[in-house]
């Protein structure tokens, strides 16, 4: 009879990580990071008034509104508290944060974010490794414990 690996679920305190800034009005919130680079599940947080600039997702993407109210550039829509999006692979998009709070979306991404200027170029890309060094710089610079988030 062969022995099966123990698997158990993992409880992480969210309130014991913190909210780490890309950018003014933009932050992060990081919960896993999928092992061989797959990608992230995190939160993202935006102050009211800030924009997401066109990206481009190499991998699909899930968004789940928890809080506050975003509209997507391109299509005009408003999205709100409980609010899916999904995002295929290869799709384009842009978004911002609207009303008077702060939105947080519960965002599942594979695969990289690449940012994209006026003539559709990359000039910064986002990947799994890349965020999870954003992390790393911010708890050792703020002397925060880091969590135990990959997989």
């Amino acid at each position: 009879m062969s022995q099966q690996a123990v698997v158990s679920s993992r409880f992480i305190d969210t309130e014991r990580i913190p909210w780490v800034p890309l950018s003014p009005g933009f932050s992060f919130k990081p919960l896993r990071f999928l092992r061989n680079e797959l990608g992230r599940i995190q939160l993202l947080r935006l102050e009211p008034g800030t924009i997401i600039p066109r990206h481009r997702h190499t991998g699909e993407v899930h968004g789940f509104n928890l809080v506050g109210q975003r509209k997507l550039l391109d299509t005009g829509e408003l999205v709100g508290p409980g609010g899916y999006v999904y995002e295929p692979a290869g799709n384009v998009d842009s978004w911002m944060a609207v009303g008077t709070e702060p939105v947080i979306v519960h965002v599942t991404a594979y695969g990289a974010v690449e940012y994209l200027d006026e003539r559709g170029e990359v000039v910064k890309r986002a990947t799994c490794l890349s965020q999870f060094e954003v992390y790393r710089g911010w708890c050792q610079k703020n002397g925060i414990p880091m969590l135990d988030l990959q997989e």
